[in-house]
């Protein structure tokens, strides 16, 4: 993946946004306190995927860089960001407040340390809150996941974890195409190619603070998914 090169940080932290007024500018506000903690330099950049809602203006309101990306999709609005990104790490998480961002803290260690290339959330290992995902997203997952663990011949447990992270030179070693919610798979079947160290961190899923209606389309993701573990 092509990585435009600018002055380097210690971290990028992209979040893709699709009419999350709501809780952009708390997520924004809990990304820059773990930075500020960890005493390194970075940035919180989110990607406003077509917003009809005051998005963009709450998250540049505290403080994000937010980059405009038109084209629907989920894969799509995170590719932007990861080539517009300045960090020597860069982690992905969503802006639903459903993440708690402190475990980002975690992530960055492992991944400047040189012990991972990549991190993945594993919710399966850090637990669901009550409300936080319906049942029929819980079922679907494991099975999902499942599939793609003895298709790509690997341990990760949670391939659909919202919350992750990657040294630089991970994400410009993949071949990254997908533009909807399969780009969750592509990520770990790139890296699984790629011969990269996938390590695995317990998070847990949090259920959202307002509320909002699922971007996530059980039958249609899922078969996005599937159709991806398939080809």
């Amino acid at each position: 993946m092509k990585i435009r090169r600018r002055e380097e940080l210690d971290i990028s932290i992209v979040m893709p946004c699709l009419n999350e007024e709501g809780t952009v500018g708390s997520c924004v506000d809990e990304a820059y306190g773990m930075i500020r903690r960890c005493g390194l330099s970075g940035e919180v950049i989110v990607v406003d995927n077509g917003s009809e809602d005051g998005s963009f203006r709450s998250a540049e309101a505290h403080g994000a860089r937010v980059i405009s990306e038109g084209r629907r999709g989920y894969g799509r609005a995170l590719r932007t960001g990861f080539m517009e990104s300045r960090g020597r790490v860069v982690i992905m998480a969503d802006c639903d407040t459903t993440y708690d961002l402190r475990y980002v803290a975690g992530m960055y260690k492992l991944l400047d340390r040189g012990r991972f290339d990549m991190i993945i959330g594993d919710r399966f290992a850090g637990g669901i809150e009550r409300g936080a995902m319906p049942l029929s997203h819980k079922i679907g997952a494991r099975m999902l996941s499942l599939a793609a663990r003895l298709r790509f011949h690997t341990r990760v447990r949670d391939f659909h974890c919202g919350l992750r992270g990657f040294t630089r030179e991970a994400l410009e070693a993949m071949t990254l195409r997908t533009t909807g919610m399969e780009f969750a798979t592509e990520l770990i079947a790139e890296g699984v190619k790629r011969k990269l160290r996938i390590g695995q961190l317990p998070v847990k899923l949090r259920r959202c603070e307002v509320k909002r209606h699922s971007k996530l389309r059980t039958l249609r993701d899922g078969m996005r998914h599937l159709k991806y573990i398939i080809r």
